[in-house]
């Protein structure tokens, strides 16, 4: 073999030319028909995503709609009503008085307690609702498996009771004469709660109604974590121990920034149930809640059914609204910022 036959390159047979007029028709007629075939399926590609998923929402949408929709409508027009008993026995028509209702209860002092005491529970309740079930996640990832089944079993157990039956066996806890509290504190050295009451007084029993509250709220908390923990990458937390963290350092840089947007839109959800606590105070004080017990719900509540000023109280219950509102915003700002960070 020579050395031209190893250095040429063997060119493949060219085809042969087309003519311009019987290749260029038909190829635009192949790319016209390709093209009008293609473009109908984009059209439909790119509308059918935008408006399949306010397909899905549309029964979602329609059921809020009516179960929330008119129930607000009439809160918001009868807050802006003289409406009292006159006028719901129809002897009456209710009365326009515009902000009426809304300066008498925002110039009233024993409204802004209600606010205030309301504040404080709620965030009380939401600090040992976030602290017990962040604790109780963190407890489920370092034990056996059957623990940990165990564990999830009573969270479950105890989230799914009824609130009614929940505050009834706190009752009894908490009784003044049959408690079993105030039974096994009697027990220890120089201790004696036989015959205490521990709704005496408004902070005394409002921190029970609270441990109540928080008894049925950290199952959700401590079983949302728990999964949020398993997606914590296991690299990042050897890295930061090879960095010489601390299990408090690791907690801190590793884990928190991980479970970020899970814990915002936990302690959200908690501010929103806390403001709105209702049964468990009115059952817990037999319908009929004193004035140091009473918090935004009951005492709109009060307002309206009992005094029978509807009008004030769908005043309240509307700055409650507003307040949840405040809440929900602040939320969404947060989640923005971490959307933006993500």
């Amino acid at each position: 073999m020579s050395a031209a036959d190893t250095t040429t390159a063997k060119v493949p047979p060219t085809r042969p030319s087309t003519p311009p007029g019987a290749g260029g028709g038909a190829g635009e007629g192949a790319g016209e028909g390709a093209g009008g075939a293609e473009r109908p399926a984009r059209r439909r590609r790119a509308g059918g995503p935008a408006a399949l998923p306010w397909a899905l929402l549309a029964p979602c949408l329609l059921v809020l709609l009516l179960v929330l929709g008119y129930p607000l409508a009439r809160l918001v027009t009868l807050s802006f009503q003289k409406f009292g008993q006159p006028q719901l026995w129809g002897f009456q028509e209710p009365e326009q008085v515009g902000f009426a209702n809304f300066a008498r209860i925002l110039g009233d002092g024993e409204f802004w307690a209600v606010v205030v005491r309301t504040v404080v529970f709620a965030g009380g309740a939401v600090i040992l609702t976030m602290v017990l079930g962040m604790l109780t996640a963190l407890l489920l990832q370092r034990v056996s498996g059957w623990v940990k089944t165990l564990v999830n079993i009573a969270l479950v157990a105890s989230w799914g009771m009824p609130v009614i039956v929940a505050t009834a066996i706190f009752k009894w806890l908490f009784d003044t004469d049959y408690g079993v509290l105030n039974w096994l504190l009697s027990r220890l050295p120089g201790v004696d709660m036989t015959g205490h009451n521990w709704f005496a007084d408004g902070p005394q029993g409002l921190a029970v109604i609270m441990l109540l509250v928080v008894w049925g709220a950290v199952p959700f908390v401590a079983i949302t974590l728990s999964a949020g923990l398993t997606q914590v990458p296991k690299e990042l937390e050897e890295a930061a121990r090879l960095d010489g963290a601390g299990s408090w350092g690791v907690f801190r840089y590793v884990t928190l920034p991980v479970l970020k947007p899970i814990i915002v839109m936990l302690t959200t959800l908690s501010v929103i149930w806390d403001m709105g606590v209702f049964p468990q105070v009115f059952v817990m004080r037999n319908g009929h809640p004193e004035a140091e017990f009473q918090l935004l719900t009951t005492y709109s509540y009060d307002k309206a059914f009992v005094v029978n000023d509807y009008g004030g109280g769908s005043a309240i219950a509307l700055v409650t609204v507003v307040l949840l509102l405040g809440v929900v915003a602040v939320y969404m700002r947060q989640m923005l910022k971490i959307g933006e960070v993500e």
